[in-house]
C-alpha cells in the first residue's frame, strides 16, 4: 500500500462514528486473524511435507482463565521457601 493511501484513510478516520471506527476494528482484527491463521497452515503444510513431523495436534480450545492476585497474611512466599530451602 502506498504511504498517500494510508494517509487518505488515516484522514478518513475522524469522519467514521464510534461505531463505524468499531465495525472497521473489528474488520481489521479478522483480517488479521485470518492472515495468521492461513500462514499457520501454510506452517504446518511444509512441515508434514518435509517429513519433520507426522502429525500436528489441535491447539485446546479452552481458553485461558484470568489469574486474580490474593493478599497473603504474614511473610513473603519468598522468604518462606528460602527458610525451607536451608
Amino acid at each position: 500500500m502506498s504511504q498517500a493511501i494510508l494517509q487518505q484513510i488515516l484522514n478518513q478516520l475522524d469522519l467514521l462514528e464510534p461505531e463505524e471506527l468499531q465495525e472497521l476494528n473489528q474488520a481489521i482484527k479478522e483480517h488479521f486473524r485470518n492472515q495468521e491463521q492461513a500462514q499457520r497452515t501454510r506452517f504446518h503444510t511444509e512441515l508434514l511435507n518435509s517429513g519433520l513431523v507426522k502429525q500436528i495436534k489441535q491447539a485446546s480450545s479452552k481458553g485461558q482463565t484470568e489469574r486474580r492476585f490474593i493478599q497473603v497474611q504474614g511473610k513473603p512466599v519468598s522468604e518462606t521457601i528460602i527458610e525451607e530451602r536451608l
